[in-house]
This record gives structure tokens, sequence and C-alpha cells, in this order.
């Protein structure tokens, strides 16, 4: 089961690479967050750790609801253009995304030898990673940009709760804080990009 939500995960993620409308964007994000808080609860579940399972209803509730709608909100409040075209090509995505994924399996090697259990876990958990750095970096307008930063946030958070099969909660508590100064940065780029449309 544990192994099915990693594939959506990583799916969602490569499919919010090819999207073109920011509406959409935002959705395949909520769906990476949904996918994400439900694996938190699975391992929260096998492993009888009531921090994690905390922690994935809070990334439902926060990441997967709370944060697409404020996103969807802001973005209708200050006009944001919809249509979201990547710099990078289809053709050279569809290239560029397997080798991503390919490189991270070869560059995670030497750290899954050290992991009994879990070890491709995090080789998707640094392919994730790197294609969320690639939406960050294909797209011009700061919602896309923002979306990728948060979807990076996803990944370490993934890496974390598979690597380790749970975080102490202390750590999950930076992370949701680090989230929380995210948000703020956020408002400050939305508001910088509206004077920019003015």
């Amino acid at each position: 089961m544990v192994d099915f939500f990693i594939g959506l995960f990583l799916a969602s993620l490569i499919t919010a690479l090819f999207t073109t409308r920011l509406y959409r964007l935002l959705v395949w994000y909520s769906f990476n967050s949904l996918t994400l808080g439900v694996l938190a609860l699975l391992i929260g579940i096998k492993i009888d750790d009531n921090a994690m399972l905390i922690t994935g209803i809070a990334t439902i509730v926060i990441k997967a609801i709370a944060i697409p709608y404020f996103l969807k909100s802001f973005s209708q409040k200050f006009h944001f253009i919809r249509q979201i075209q990547p710099n990078i090509k289809i053709q050279y995505a569809i290239i560029l995304i397997p080798a991503i994924l390919v490189f991270t399996f070869y560059l995670a090697k030497p750290i899954t030898h050290m992991i009994a259990n879990n070890s491709n876990y995090v080789a998707i958990s640094i392919s994730s990673l790197f294609l969320s750095l690639l939406l960050m970096m294909e797209h011009k307008n700061v919602a896309p940009k923002i979306t990728g930063f948060l979807s990076m946030e996803n990944s370490l958070f993934l890496l974390g709760i598979t690597a380790t099969n749970g975080m102490p909660m202390l750590v999950e508590l930076g992370i949701f804080f680090d989230l929380l100064m995210a948000i703020v940065v956020i408002n400050l780029l939305f508001r910088r990009e509206e004077m920019k449309n003015a």
C-alpha cells in the first residue's frame, strides 16, 4: 500500500511538470500533498507512532486543503495569468525527466546501501526533490515557482518519513514552522507581482 502511494506521489509531481494551467497545477500540488499525508498516516499506523499520525492529519489539512485554497484565492485577488507555459519544451521534458530519475537512482546508491529498509524510497524522494527544482526553474511566473518550492518541501518531508520510518516531533514542527515562514514570503511575492503587473 505504501508503494502505491509513493508511486502516486511521484506521478502527480511528474504530471504537474506538464501542466499549462495554474489551477490544474494547484490541484496536482494538492493531490501530491494528499498522498504525502496518507503515507504519513500509513507509516504512523505501521510503527504505532502517534506523532506521525498527527503529522499526517496536519499535512492533509494544511498542505492538501488550506495552502492550495489560499494560493487560488491570492491568484484571483492579484489577477494572475492562469495560462502558465513552461520554458522547457515538452519534447525536451520527456527526455529530461527520465534522465533525472535514472541519475538520482545512481546518485542515491551509496546512501541506499547504508539503509536496510526502504532504500528505493530514498531514491524516489531525491528524484522528487530534483523534479520540484525543475518545476521552479521552468516557469517565469511566481505562482508555479512557489508551487515548486512547496513541492520541494514535500519531497524533503517524504525523505524524512521513509528513510527513518518517522521523524522526531521537533523536526516535524520545525518543518511546519518553515512552511509558515514560506507562506509569509509567498504573500510578499504575490504583492510584488501585483505591483509589477499594475
